[in-house]
């Protein structure tokens, strides 16, 4: 499901690059990709890379490509040639998927010929930026989750199809359990989990009627969705329903929860399901939820088992952008860089280093020169394509799965607070300060 076009980019890429072949400028050149600071993230999960790895091997302009461009009238026949021709032989250095990050520490570097490295910018940005933000998003609900199951349900609400795909991927990198979105299911081997909407229990003449027949279908996975009409009289219906599945030896798995007071009303539910002998019955909940209701819920010890998370994950409502940016950081051999206010950069190849404390909690973070050493900390930036090709094969899921929730384990508490959270202690090595260049 990967877009590996090399149109999706902006025009002002293809125009830099039709000028540098024009000026015979070809030498190579390295860019950093990184995010700037963000009012409401103290830190950032990164997810994307595997997209990229694809683009990357699989980057040329089709035939029916360079007819487009050459119907634009604004380039050259010989330019046009040389897209056609153009494949990625760069290198790529990368911190790994799940990493944490933190702002201005570069996730991504590219070294290359200069157009094929400046082409790259618009699609990187996108595909690490988007998939990023919905990560880091994630990543706070299962913080403020505290170990609760998470559900995915997001789909219906993204902005667009490859976004629902997206947003799953990265919702299971950073924890979630499941997502509702079956092709995410079959394209990356993530969990489903669903249960009903209410226009299946509007269908039947009484609520129970639906319970039933839902039951009849599913058996080994019934969550009876409770809160159409009456939600206390729907647990009484589940659990009426529940002792006639005990008879079949079947069992009720869930009942769920979308609207009203969630905490009120899990509670009541609760008390209805264990007074009907349905202690092990769970309790689903959803509706509006991201980290700051489902904290929340927490704070409260309502007795909701599992929360389905929509609509404010899939647009990471709160903070819907992360400022990503791609800039050129070494130019024929020289460090270069903005003195912009506001927007500097940091010149040269760079490396990221991460001290821990003695416990084997993130301490501090150096960025330094690529060549830089930092004794006794861990390099995060690793070789992963040398020459246009993959050193390594991609990462299943799960095992990336696995490292962001060991490293999420390593970054202590006061970091991951929902707001007010301090800032990271990011620094720069010395050798990368010196070898910062002047104003010109």
């Amino acid at each position: 499901m990967t877009t590996t076009s090399p149109l999706l980019t902006d025009l002002y890429e293809l125009t830099m690059a039709a000028a540098y072949f024009k000026e015979g400028i070809q030498a190579p050149a390295t860019f950093s990709l990184y995010a700037r600071r963000h009012p409401l993230r103290g830190f950032f999960v990164f997810s994307g890379l595997e997209a990229i790895l694809t683009f990357l091997e699989k980057f040329r302009f089709a035939s029916q490509e360079i007819d487009y461009l050459r119907r634009t009238r604004l380039f050259t026949e010989d330019f046009l040639r040389h897209l056609a021709d153009l494949r990625f032989q760069g290198d790529v250095w990368a911190m790994p998927e799940g990493s944490l990050f933190f702002a201005d520490e570069p996730i991504i570097e590219v070294s290359a010929p200069l157009i094929q490295a400046q082409l790259l910018e618009t699609y990187l940005i996108n595909a690490a930026g988007f998939s990023s933000l919905i990560a880091t998003k994630a990543a706070r609900c299962v913080h403020a989750a505290r170990g609760r199951g998470l559900m995915d349900f997001s789909l219906r609400r993204d902005q667009g199809a490859d976004a629902g795909l997206i947003a799953a991927r990265a919702c299971y990198l950073a924890g979630f359990d499941t997502t509702s979105n079956v092709l995410a299911g079959k394209e990356f081997g993530i969990p489903l989990s669903g249960t009903m909407a209410h226009s299946f229990v509007l269908a039947f003449a009484r609520e129970i009627d639906a319970f039933r027949a839902y039951a009849r279908s599913f058996p080994q996975r019934t969550t009876l969705l409770i809160d159409t009409y009456d939600t206390l009289q729907g647990a009484r219906h589940a659990v009426q329903v529940a002792g006639e599945m005990r008879q079949r030896g079947e069992a009720l798995q869930a009942v769920r929860l979308d609207s009203g007071d969630l905490i009120d009303l899990s509670r009541q539910v609760r008390a209805i399901l264990d007074q009907g002998g349905f202690e092990g019955v769970k309790i689903l909940a959803s509706g509006g939820l991201d980290e700051h209701g489902l904290a929340a819920i927490m704070a409260q010890e309502a007795p909701i088992d599992a929360f389905g998370v929509g609509t404010k994950i899939g647009v990471s409502a709160d903070a819907p952008f992360l400022d990503m940016v791609y800039k050129m950081v070494c130019f024929d051999g020289r460090p270069v860089c903005k003195h912009s206010p506001g927007k500097a950069t940091l010149a040269g190849e760079k490396q990221v280093y991460r001290h821990l404390d003695p416990e084997g909690r993130y301490q501090e973070d150096v960025i330094a020169a690529r060549r830089e050493q930092v004794p006794g900390a861990i390099p995060l930036l690793q070789p992963v394509m040398q020459a246009g090709r993959r050193l390594h094969p991609p990462d299943e899921l799960d095992q990336l799965r696995q490292a962001f929730r060991a490293n999420f384990a390593r970054l202590p508490d006061a970091f991951k607070a929902l707001t007010q959270a301090p800032p990271f202690p990011v620094t720069l090595g010395p050798g990368l300060q010196a070898q910062q260049p002047v104003l010109p």
